[in-house]
């Protein structure tokens, strides 16, 4: 059945359909309906448009672990406009499946921010960064397919180093454009490292092994 506080007027799809047919010859082999019941409910399943149509037809079953709950699909991911982080001397990151926005205002003195787009939600092509750093860090965690442009960044003691191991050819995902000031810290760009046993046993680096 639907879950409670889905909107139930939405369309079905083939899927969905599918999901609730395989859930009626379960209920039949269990013997909760006789082989008319089935082959009614199945026909009516098949012609059903909207989620509330398909929960009518398996309304008195109880659900069924092998069936995926009848639910619309969830919302698209929406991106915010701008995200600002401002800290002084602490520890901010921003990792797993964190919806990346069209832009960011940093602003870091003496401590640490961490960018991390290996599980990244990426809903727009190209995010603008505007950073000041003081004696502090700014990390971006890169994988192929994520293009880190920091020419913009004004520099006067600290360090900017950005690195693409995988070379050029890998077509973009997201563009990352870095721009700001730089005093006496350092931002870096590039994929996330080994740990010494993975090094010491020569496994190959994160960015290399096939996705999930």
């Amino acid at each position: 059945m639907a879950e409670s506080g889905k909107d139930l007027t939405l369309r079905a799809s083939h899927e969905d359909r599918d999901r609730v047919i395989e859930q009626l010859r379960v209920a039949a082999g269990d013997g909760r309906l006789t082989m008319a019941e089935l082959d009614e409910r199945i026909e009516l399943a098949s012609a059903a448009r909207t989620y509330a149509e398909l929960a009518v037809v398996i309304a008195d079953l109880p659900a069924d672990s092998a069936a995926r709950p009848l639910a619309p699909p969830a919302p698209p991911a929406q991106a915010k406009d701008v995200v600002r982080i401002d800290i002084g001397s602490g520890h901010n990151m921003r990792n797993g499946p964190w919806v990346v926005p069209k832009r960011m205002e940093i602003k870091v003195r003496s401590g640490h921010i961490t960018l991390d787009f290996t599980e990244a939600v990426i809903t727009e092509p190209v995010l603008s960064i505007d950073v000041e750093i003081g004696s502090g860090h700014l990390m971006v965690v890169t994988k192929p397919g994520i293009v880190v442009d920091a020419d913009d960044i004004s520099v006067r003691n600290g360090h900017v180093m950005v690195s693409t191991p995988w070379g050029n050819d890998v077509p973009p995902t997201l563009r990352v454009d870095v721009s700001g000031r730089l005093r006496s810290g350092h931002f870096m760009a590039g994929p996330r490292h080994r740990g010494f046993w993975q090094w010491l046993t020569r496994k190959p680096h994160p960015w290399q092994l096939p996705a999930a």
